[in-house]
Formats: C-alpha cells, structure tokens, sequence
C-alpha cells in the first residue's frame, strides 16, 4: 500500500517520524511530504504534493489545521481512498471536502491503528 505523511518529521521523537518507520516496518511504500525538507536519513521528501505521481492509497496528517488548509486540493486531487487525521490535525474544513469526494476520512491514531492491525 502506498501511503503519504503529511507533516513528515526528521526528528526521532516525533509521532511523524515514528510512522514512518511503522509503515515501513509493516511493508508499506512511504511517500514523504514536507516542504522544508530535502530528505531524511536517506530517503527522498517530496515538497509539492502536485509532483506525485504514484497512486496513494491513504494519506495520514502530521500538520496543524492551520499549516494543513493550504494543501486541501492538492490532497484531494490525489484522490487517496482514505485520510487519517491523527491527534493535533483534526479540522472543520477537510472532512466534508473529502466525503463529496468519496475519500473516507478518519479521526485516529496511525500508529494506534499498525499496533491494533486495523491499518
């Protein structure tokens, strides 16, 4: 499954780069978004999410609302077939874009969700 972090961190202690490293560990190919990084630990960060050009299957958030509403059409134009707004991205503008989009959106915990299978 391919999956895109949004919000994408270089810092161990931070839950975006602990998906990371999950998502990897489970065996899904992890897109990596953040426009104020090149790479990290030797793979790849994208910084426009308009040159993807793979299929994404779900998209988790690792960005604040108020970084996130500037992205809404380009996460919408990629048409994943779920978003996880993890704790600390929940917002009032994505979930009913994504519904008339047809894009289940989700209120949880990606790394709860890899511990307890149900990613």
């Amino acid at each position: 499954m391919n999956v895109l972090i949004i919000g994408a961190s270089n810092k161990k202690e931070r839950y975006a780069y602990m998906a990371m490293e999950r998502l990897e560990k489970a065996g899904h190919r992890v897109f990596l978004f953040n426009p104020k990084l090149d790479e990290i630990e030797g793979r790849p960060v994208i910084q426009s999410l308009s040159k993807i050009d793979q299929p994404i299957d779900t998209i988790t958030l690792y960005l604040g609302p108020q970084n996130l509403e500037a992205y809404v059409d380009e996460i919408l134009a990629l048409e994943p077939r779920r978003i996880i707004s993890n704790p600390g991205t929940e917002n009032t503008f994505l979930p009913e874009k994504a519904a008339a989009a047809g894009i289940q959106y989700l209120e949880a915990c990606t790394l709860v969700m890899l511990s307890t299978k149900q990613f």
